[in-house]
């Protein structure tokens, strides 16, 4: 399926002449120069690449987003990801985003479908894992489908393997569970106070967002 058609649902949601959300692909220039193994693009040498935003929407939320093939795969954790292989965090299925929504920060106006203020708390590549019983590889999207994906993050702050899970919840609707795997990547597990977090990408707070908004 073409990347419009995916995403259609994110573009009716949206109206572009009020939000500054990215309407098309292409990624924004945000003004810093590549990291090590990234490419001009900032694609990590052509690896699919993750990000973690922070969204004070009415409710806060962590959005966790995963490029698969020319979308971001998103999902909705309320509690956001856990460094602690014990914490099982559920992860609420959202519609796909444009690969240029990973450089996303500011604040969607009031009355807008998700208005509030959004940070890039973190952001890197990934590494596909999955396995069918056999152990051949398998591919993602297709792990996706099927209901289980693994992948290694390797993140600014979120480094190690981990999963999605689907099941069927209780509302009767799909839902699934992200999880760390194996042992803890160090001390102090969970996820970050979200209103002290600073965005990988600028360094600032959800509030410094905010303000800095209010004054242009």
């Amino acid at each position: 399926m073409a990347a419009e058609d995916r995403l259609r649902t994110y573009r009716g949601k949206r109206d572009f002449e009020r939000t500054r959300e990215p309407a098309a692909e292409g990624r924004a220039d945000d003004g810093r120069k590549p990291s090590a193994g990234e490419d001009a693009g900032g694609r990590g040498g052509g690896r699919p690449r993750f990000v973690v935003q922070i969204h004070d929407a009415r409710r806060m939320h962590f959005d966790f987003r995963l490029q698969v093939d020319d979308v971001l795969k998103s999902w909705s954790v309320p509690r956001g990801p856990s460094a602690d292989p014990g914490d099982k965090r559920l992860a609420v299925p959202t519609e796909d985003h444009p690969l240029a929504y990973e450089d996303f920060e500011g604040v969607i106006p009031k009355g807008e479908y998700g208005g509030g203020t959004v940070i890039v708390w973190d952001r890197g590549t990934y590494e596909p894992l999955s396995h069918d019983r056999q152990g051949r590889p398998v591919d993602f999207a297709e792990s996706l489908e099927r209901g289980h994906a693994t992948f290694r993050l390797h993140g600014t702050k979120l480094r190690g393997e981990y999963a999605l899970t689907r099941f069927r919840g209780r509302d009767g609707e799909d839902h699934w569970l992200l999880v760390r795997k194996g042992a803890a990547h160090r001390a102090g597990h969970g996820s970050p106070d979200p209103r002290r977090a600073r965005s990988v990408r600028t360094g600032r707070t959800l509030a410094q967002v905010a303000a800095d908004s209010g004054a242009s």
